[in-house]
């Protein structure tokens, strides 16, 4: 099963494209749905970031704060054009 969903997910996190540390969970958890622990509509392949981020929810911690989020997009995006750099000198 895990193969196939990482074949159907085309070897990338759902939610955000990642291709590496990927790991195949349950979109609704096996300890309330035992009855979906088997069926492929309810794999989704995830990074190990984005599959630490559903646990928390799940789990009751809660979304992270959305200023730290927003914060994390902006450095990352900011570190984007220096990548591109490095590339057009090559």
């Amino acid at each position: 099963m895990r193969m196939l969903a990482l074949e159907r997910d085309g070897w990338a996190c759902v939610q955000c494209g990642e291709r590496r540390g990927l790991e195949v969970d349950h979109v609704q958890p096996v300890k309330t749905h035992p009855e979906l622990s088997f069926s492929l509509g309810n794999l989704q392949c995830l990074c190990g970031k984005c599959h630490a981020r559903k646990t928390r929810i799940e789990i009751g911690l809660g979304q992270i704060d959305p200023k730290r989020e927003a914060w994390k997009k902006l450095v990352k995006d900011l570190q984007k054009p220096n990548e591109h750099k490095g590339k057009e000198h090559a």
